[in-house]
C-alpha cells in the first residue's frame, strides 16, 4: 500500500472516532514516517494514550494490531526511498520530472529553513568553537553532506577529521573519539547499524553528538546532545541532499563569522593558496588565441 493510499484510508476510517482514537489517527497522518520507526510505547506516551489504545485505533482502521500497522508504514516509507520503486512510480505517472524535481527542491528548502531554530545555531556554533576535534560522519549519500562540512571546517582552520566508511570501519575510527570532541553526524533513511554503533561508541567515550536526520525517530537521535532536521523529499534516487546541504551552509557561515579574526585570517591562508599559479590556471588576465 503506498503513501496516498494509507493517508486516504486513514482520514476515511477517523469520521466519526472518538476525539482520543482521532487524535492518534491525525499524529499517524503527520507524522508517518516518525510512526513507523517508533515502537508504540514510545508513540503511545508522546500522545498521552496507552498502548492498548494504539491497538484498538489500529484494528479501527482496519489492521489486525499495531505492528500490523506498523510494518505497512515501513513499506509506505521505505517504498519512497528505494530507487527502483521511485523509476517505477515516475514511469507510471508519466510525471513531468523536472518540473517534479523542481518544486519538491524548493519544498525540501522552504522546509528545512522552517525547522531551522536560531538557538540550535547559537548551540552549534559554540560547541564546534570549543571542540578540541570536530569528526563530520555520514554513511553512502549522507557521505555528500559530511565531506562539505569537513572541507568547510578545514578552510576555516578548524581540527576536523572526516568518518566515513573506508579501510577501517565506523567503530574503529571512534575509537580515536574522547571527551572534548564532538561528533557531527548526518544520516538520511536507509539507517545504518554500523553508523548507529559508531555514534554510540563515540557517545560512550565522552564526545558531544550532533545530528543532522530527515526523521526524529532515526536511531542516532538517541545519542544527540543536539538535532537538526531536514527535509530530503526526491522522486529519484532515494534521498536528496539540497536540504541538508543547504543546513551545512548555513551552519559553517555563521560559525565563520563568530569565529572572527581566526576565521578571517584562515580563509585569507585559502585566497592566496587559490592564487598559487603552480597549482590553478590564473584567474585573471586569461588570453585566448
Amino acid at each position: 500500500m503506498e503513501t496516498e493510499q494509507i493517508q486516504a484510508l486513514f482520514r476515511e476510517k477517523m469520521q466519526g472516532m472518538p476525539k482520543k482514537a482521532r487524535r492518534v489517527v491525525e499524529y499517524l497522518l503527520m507524522n508517518m514516517r516518525e510512526a513507523a520507526f517508533r515502537s508504540i510505547g514510545d508513540v503511545a506516551d508522546g500522545l498521552g494514550v496507552s498502548k492498548a489504545q494504539m491497538v484498538r485505533v489500529s484494528r479501527l482502521l482496519g489492521f489486525e494490531g499495531y505492528s500490523d500497522l506498523k510494518e505497512t508504514l515501513q513499506d509506505a516509507v521505505l517504498g519512497q526511498v528505494n530507487p527502483a520503486a521511485m523509476l517505477a512510480r515516475v514511469m507510471d505517472n508519466r510525471q513531468e520530472l523536472p518540473v517534479t524535481i523542481h518544486r519538491l527542491e524548493h519544498a525540501n528548502l522552504d522546509d528545512t529553513w522552517s525547522q531551522l531554530r536560531s538557538e540550535k545555531v547559537s548551540a552549534f556554533c559554540s560547541k564546534l568553537r570549543d571542540a578540541d576535534a570536530v569528526y563530520c560522519a555520514g554513511w553512502g549519500i549522507s557521505t555528500l553532506v559530511a565531506q562539505s562540512l569537513f572541507m568547510r571546517l578545514r578552510i576555516m582552520g578548524m581540527k576536523a577529521f572526516l568518518m566515513t566508511r573506508s579501510a577501517m570501519t565506523l567503530q574503529e575510527q571512534a575509537r580515536s573519539v574522547g571527551p572534548g570532541d564532538v561528533v557531527v553526524v548526518c544520516e538520511l533513511p536507509s539507517f545504518v547499524i554500523e553508523v548507529t554503533q559508531a555514534v554510540e561508541r563515540a557517545k560512550t567515550k565522552g564526545a558531544e553528538i550532533i545530528t543532522i536526520t530527515d526523521n526524529p525517530a532515526a536511531p542516532i537521535c538517541r545519542y544527540s546532545d543536539l538535532s537538526f532536521f531536514v527535509s530530503a523529499a526526491s522522486p529519484m534516487f532515494g534521498s536528496s541532499v539540497i536540504g541538508p546541504l543547504f543546513l551545512v551552509h548555513i551552519l559553517t557561515s555563521v560559525l565563520a563569522v563568530n569565529m572572527g579574526d581566526s576565521a578571517r585570517k584562515a580563509l585569507e591562508e585559502q585566497s592566496e593558496f587559490l592564487h598559487d599559479e603552480r597549482i590553478f590556471h590564473p584567474v585573471f588576465g586569461l588570453k585566448y588565441s
